[in-house]
């Protein structure tokens, strides 16, 4: 019996999105040669896992360019006000800047833990970046599915095993999501203030958390991670290349 995969879903997923989704006809020079140039065929690689991790470049890709193209036009921006759902967090995609989130909330469960237990707590094999060093205070929520670590300077890494089924909601409008290559992998550096929420997996209840500092996500070998409060993008980047 061959096991299912989840990425066979996402590109399923953005395939029905893309009736939606009106281009403006020719497309912009410099959005059709960036959209060609990131689907330009890969050199082959051996292994499943690797041959994996192209295809969700690829769809990655596509997805920016959806993004980029469409927010072009005014029809565009009215249909980009979709849902996309990338490694476990959620982008919902709106033409105005969202209503700030006021209050404060907890993950689900979420309680403390000391930082050197993380190891024997949950699942997944916890990462830490060498560019901060330990961190200061780390929290577990969902029943062990989410490790999240603290610095003095308030950044904030959280860490999870992501998917197609989301997690993480993020209500975005204008600045868009920018698409971000890194050693290894690809990720999406959200500049703006924006409202952070938690979806449970058992019925998909939203629960709004608060108002999130510009954030970096990706994905690595399964794992999704979400850093926030590191300032610039490019000290993002940085701190994201150095996990280990």
């Amino acid at each position: 019996m061959n096991s299912h995969d989840p990425f066979d879903d996402l590109e399923a997923e953005l395939t029905a999105l893309g009736p939606l989704l009106d281009t403006p006809s020719p497309p912009p020079d410099d959005v059709a040669a960036a959209v060609r140039a990131r689907l330009e065929p890969q050199p082959q690689k051996h292994g499943r896992r690797r041959a994996r991790r192209a295809r969700w470049r690829i769809v990655a890709a596509v997805v920016l360019a959806v993004v980029a193209v469409t927010a072009a036009t005014p029809q565009g921006r009215a249909a980009v006000a979709r849902i996309l759902r990338l490694a476990g967090v959620e982008l919902q995609l709106g033409d105005t800047p969202p209503t700030p989130v006021r209050t404060t909330a907890n993950l689900p469960g979420e309680h403390p833990v000391d930082p050197d237990d993380l190891p024997g707590l949950v699942r997944f094999q916890v990462r830490t970046p060498s560019e901060l060093g330990p961190p200061d205070r780390a929290t577990i929520a969902d029943q062990g599915r989410l490790v999240s670590m603290f610095w003095p300077d308030g950044v904030r890494l959280d860490q999870f095993q992501g998917g197609v089924d989301p997690f993480f909601f993020k209500k975005l409008g204008p600045p868009w999501p920018d698409y971000v290559e890194m050693a290894g992998t690809t990720a999406w550096w959200i500049p703006g203030a924006h409202p952070l929420g938690y979806i449970r997996r058992q019925d998909g209840t939203e629960i709004p958390l608060r108002q999130a500092a510009p954030t970096l996500v990706w994905q690595r070998d399964a794992l999704t991670y979400r850093l926030e409060g590191a300032g610039a993008k490019e000290r993002a980047v940085r701190i994201a290349e150095s996990l280990r």
